[in-house]
């Protein structure tokens, strides 16, 4: 069971916002349900335009969230946030924080997040909000030098303690990166998207000069944030141990591999297609596209077929194949 709680404040009073509620619904509608179709996270949507998340709806929620069991939960929150320099705490605002309540501490939000394990296997706290990145830095009970993120437990947040979280085009910098990895772009070859690879995506986006996320866990194995359509279908990749029988091996090829005859030379063409070459060489076509086959003293697969080489496995190639061997695909 996975279930998320999403969060979108633009209505404040004094100083409003005016992307966070396009981001929280766009969130929430894309992490519940996976590329497919199928459905993903048992979302809860909370977001100022529709009521008022005050301080106490605030708390509730996130209390809720880390209550009973679960496989995965997530927290999502777009609004400001705030760092007291003089209590050394950081917040979340709530629609009616001000000072001395401005909503929810870091500090708890993680207490919570900590003490749900192993009840819930595994936490995902998102922040697209300023000074986010102290979230990380929440010191451990009597050493604060160790940050006190328990186990299954992963921050990704939008800055770092002292940074800003920016805003363009109704919606937020980070949330916009963020859904777009979500979407796809930070998907495995397998149609794998996780907290790890979506960190990776983002810091990858954002230049040395603009805001830089912050990324901590304190995780055995990376869940699974979300699916997509695999690169390469998972059925190709199961015969990758058959095609390359060993990490080493060599993919012998020949022109009976490639179904364009216009441009094969006239001296080959009287060599007939075959039809099951071709399917496979379609096959290994598209995985020397994803980057884990690559041709023979050829610069293209083409060249390999025509000039009778053949293809080998690249590293990342080895490494799917041993994931088939094991049935781990």
């Amino acid at each position: 069971m996975k279930k998320a709680l999403v969060i979108g404040i633009d209505d404040y009073p004094a100083h409003p916002l005016h992307g966070c509620v396009n981001d929280a619904t766009a969130i929430a509608n894309t992490l519940e349900k996976d590329g497919d179709g199928s459905p993903n996270f048992s979302t809860r949507l909370l977001t100022s335009n529709e009521i008022e998340v005050s301080t106490a709806t605030l708390n509730s929620a996130v209390s809720e969230l880390f209550s009973g069991d679960a496989e995965t939960a997530l927290l999502f929150f777009a609004g400001h946030g705030i760092l007291n320099p003089d209590t050394n705490a950081g917040y979340i605002v709530s629609q009616n924080g001000t000072r001395g309540a401005w909503g929810m501490s870091l500090a708890e939000i993680l207490g919570l997040a900590n003490r749900a394990y192993p009840r819930i296997k595994s936490t995902v706290i998102i922040l697209d909000s300023c000074h986010s990145g102290f979230a990380g830095e929440v010191p451990s009970l009597g050493n604060e030098n160790i940050s006190a993120i328990g186990s299954g437990v992963t921050i990704l947040t939008a800055c770092h303690r002292n940074g800003t979280a920016a805003e363009a085009n109704g919606r937020g910098l980070f949330t916009d990166i963020l859904l777009d990895a979500l979407s796809g772009s930070a998907a495995d070859i397998c149609g794998r998207i996780t907290p790890a690879s979506v960190y990776a995506h983002v810091d990858q986006t954002l230049g040395a000069w603009e805001q830089r996320p912050i990324y901590k866990a304190n995780v055995q194995t990376f869940i699974t944030l979300r699916r997509v359509t695999p690169k390469i279908s998972l059925e190709t990749l199961r015969r990758l141990p058959e095609y390359f029988p060993d990490a080493a091996s060599v993919f012998a090829l020949d022109p009976s591999f490639e179904p364009d005859r216009e441009n094969v030379p006239d001296e080959l063409k009287h060599i007939p297609v075959d039809e099951n070459n071709a399917r496979v060489f379609k096959e290994l076509q598209m995985c020397n596209r994803h980057g884990l086959v690559a041709p023979v003293d050829a610069e293209h697969m083409y060249y390999a077929a025509i000039g009778s080489t053949g293809c080998r496995l690249t590293a990342l190639g080895a490494h799917y194949r041993k994931l088939a061997e094991m049935k781990r695909i």
